[in-house]
């Protein structure tokens, strides 16, 4: 089957105003079951495509249609995929940028910037992660936290769901890094929707975050104490909550999931759900870290809990993408979760290690550690 581009060159150079017109008619990327087509436009030196598949040359180069200030790439990408980019525009005099691409208007945003995105064939974001009217909307309220750990207070962001009243009992579900899940995973809209459809209980959920997170969120034993000592004991103060391990989980994406992780591994039997995606999970047997001095204190601990997991928790949900290279760990610690006896799912998904990635698994996530309306106690 011809491609687009050479169905625009079947013959011979294509004229500016044919060139308008294939712009005009085309989405771009142009995605045709697992092939993809890129377009850039511009007269420039070179054009390269910078993506976030591990495994695969990072940087692919364009090729120009001569004559013409037309450029493009095609490469393959299995369906259902969703890959995050950007392109990298070398100019005549040399110099280097990176931008999104400014034909392409879908656009995905985490604490750093942005980037463009490749949705592949099959691939649609899920309806649960929009805004319904439909849905009765939870609140958010904001907290401090007194830390003997830490020596300060801590920002705690709650929210409560729709009818929250305190003849209840709900589950309480600690999230780290809670308000980037607000902002870059519409974990707000998620909960709402969920909780909605009851496909999840009513639950109330604390978001935590860190200015220091790749020091505290390595297994550090003050962050562990905060949470388990302080944080949840202090949400049983103020809220209506099931005071069970069952009803405690644990969430974090990448370090965070490493947090959430060790923290549950020091207070066993405090926490009975772990929700994690992909966990910063580095490891090593031959006495070598090769992801650089930061991950010492991961390694470590990744190392210690590998010899001896003990029961973390009793249901544990992992998930993480395919073309991150944090794959082969999340994949080998499935073996070590279930000899240790724990009741565990982990998901694999056609992504990257971003914010969306973990969007597009909460439903599945949440819904088998707290299914249904299980979880409400009334007095």
């Amino acid at each position: 089957m011809s491609s687009p581009i050479q169905k625009l060159c079947a013959e011979g150079m294509p004229s500016l105003e044919k060139i308008d017109a294939f712009l005009a008619k085309h989405s771009v990327p142009i995605v045709e079951d697992q092939r993809v087509t890129f377009i850039f436009r511009g007269d420039l030196k070179a054009v390269f495509l910078q993506h976030f598949i591990y495994g695969l040359e990072s940087t692919r180069p364009f090729e120009r249609i001569e004559g013409t200030d037309l450029w493009h790439l095609e490469m393959e990408i299995p369906r259902e995929s969703r890959v995050e980019y950007k392109l990298q525009l070398e100019h005549a005099d040399g110099r280097r940028e990176l931008v999104r691409d400014p034909l392409n208007e879908a656009v995905a945003h985490d604490p750093f910037g942005s980037n463009s995105v490749c949705a592949g064939a099959g691939y649609e974001r899920p309806l649960w992660t929009l805004e319904n009217n439909d849905t009765r909307p939870g609140t958010l309220e904001h907290r401090r936290i007194q830390s003997h750990a830490f020596g300060n207070r801590r920002e705690v962001s709650v929210y409560l769901p729709a009818r929250y009243r305190k003849s209840g009992r709900y589950p309480l579900l600690v999230v780290h890094d809670g308000m980037d899940y607000l902002r870059f995973s519409s974990l707000k809209t998620v909960l709402d929707n969920l909780i909605h459809r009851l496909e999840i209980p009513p639950m109330v959920v604390a978001l935590t975050g860190s200015s220091d997170r790749l020091h505290e969120y390595a297994d550090d034993p003050r962050h562990a104490a905060y949470i388990a000592e302080e944080l949840v004991p202090a949400m049983e103060q103020r809220y209506s909550l099931v005071s069970h391990a069952d009803a405690r989980g644990l969430m974090g994406a990448s370090f965070g999931g490493v947090a959430a992780l060790s923290t549950a591994w020091r207070y066993q039997g405090t926490f009975g759900r772990l929700l994690l995606q992909s966990g910063s999970f580095a490891f090593t047997d031959i006495g070598v870290n090769p992801r650089g001095p930061d991950f010492d204190p991961v390694v470590r601990f990744m190392n210690e809990f590998r010899k001896d997991p003990g029961r973390p928790a009793e249901r544990l949900f992992l998930s993480c993408g395919t073309y991150e290279s944090l794959i082969y760990e999340n994949r080998s610690l499935v073996p070590r979760l279930q000899q240790a006896g724990m009741s565990l799912r982990f998901v694999e998904a056609r992504d990257g290690h971003n914010w969306e990635n973990w969007r597009d698994r909460l439903r599945e996530g949440l819904s088998w550690l707290f299914p249904g309306p299980l979880w409400m106690v009334y007095e």
